[in-house]
């Protein structure tokens, strides 16, 4: 039983970076704003997040990419805990990626980036407990703006490798998108799959479905039901509705609200193992925000 809880976590775990990685891909800046609300709990989970990728062009159509990312994660413990929850009501996830990419061919390019992390409560001076590595490569073939093509597509397959996963391994990345036709289109994939229809010229709406979280170090540990704590981890499945309101073709607005249908919020060990369980009961979700992309 234990080890099918670890895997389902180790699971999470990749998701996890996915969703984050697909985001880097795409993305020059963003700002964003998540809320979840605990049901039948005073407790609530926000994050604040800003991100921005600087394309440096060394050659023809290649490029090096220097980008920052900066979490800032509250927790309001506002529940009765018998721990004290002070110093673990702020996260910080600070991520700091090198990137690089090429076209291969007419329609294939390849990209690789190193992403070295700091995940911490950050109560005392950054430890090496609070640094993990992350990392990825990649080939995407984008047709996105094929005119010779009944379906425009993009597709995306890389590895990845993430230090919080616990595996020693790389792990698959796929995305899939394909429009079909002008008003329909379509994401397969993980993190995020996700059905699109065209409103306006301006503005879409989609049902997805998507996977988020977080996981961090605790630098002061407490110990709880007589076992140590050393890392504090969200893993979130959602589904719902999102409205996206493009100002220009690169300037866009965004909001997805949905409801989880997976919620795990856990205290582990050093080895990952789950000590002790914040909340697990399903409850709304918003995720807002304004990005301007590739």
């Amino acid at each position: 039983m234990r080890q099918n809880i670890k895997i389902i976590g180790v699971v999470a775990f990749v998701f996890m970076f996915c969703f984050q990685t697909e985001a880097q891909l795409t993305d020059l800046a963003r700002l964003e704003y998540s809320f979840i609300p605990k049901r039948k709990s005073e407790d609530q989970y926000t994050r604040l997040r800003a991100l921005i990728n600087y394309p440096i062009e060394i050659k023809n159509d290649s490029y090096l990419i220097i980008g920052g990312e900066y979490n800032h994660i509250i927790l309001n413990f506002d529940d009765k805990y018998n721990f004290e929850t002070a110093p673990l009501e702020t996260l910080h996830i600070i991520d700091f990626s090198v990137g690089y990419t090429f076209k291969m061919s007419e329609y294939w390019r390849f990209g690789a980036k190193i992403n070295p992390r700091i995940a911490s409560t950050l109560t005392k001076s950054i430890s090496a407990d609070d640094l993990f590595l992350n990392g990825g490569v990649y080939f995407i073939k984008d047709r996105t703006e094929a005119t010779d093509i009944k379906r425009p597509y993009r597709i995306i397959l890389g590895l990845t490798y993430n230090t919080t996963v616990g595996l020693p391994i790389p792990l698959p990345f796929v995305s899939y998108f394909r429009n079909i036709n002008d008003r329909w289109s379509f994401t397969l994939g993980v993190p995020k799959m996700n059905l699109k229809r065209s409103v306006t010229e301006n503005q879409n709406i989609q049902a997805f479905i998507a996977l988020d979280g977080y996981y961090a170090h605790i630098q002061e540990p407490s110990t709880l039901n007589g076992r140590p704590v050393d890392h504090i981890s969200l893993s979130v499945a959602v589904g719902g509705l999102g409205y996206e309101y493009q100002f220009t073709k690169h300037l866009v607005a965004y909001s997805y609200f949905g409801y989880t249908f997976r919620l795990n919020n856990v205290f582990r060990n050093k080895d990952r193992e789950e000590i002790f369980k914040l909340d697990d009961v399903n409850a709304f979700y918003l995720r807002t925000g304004l990005k301007f992309k590739i």
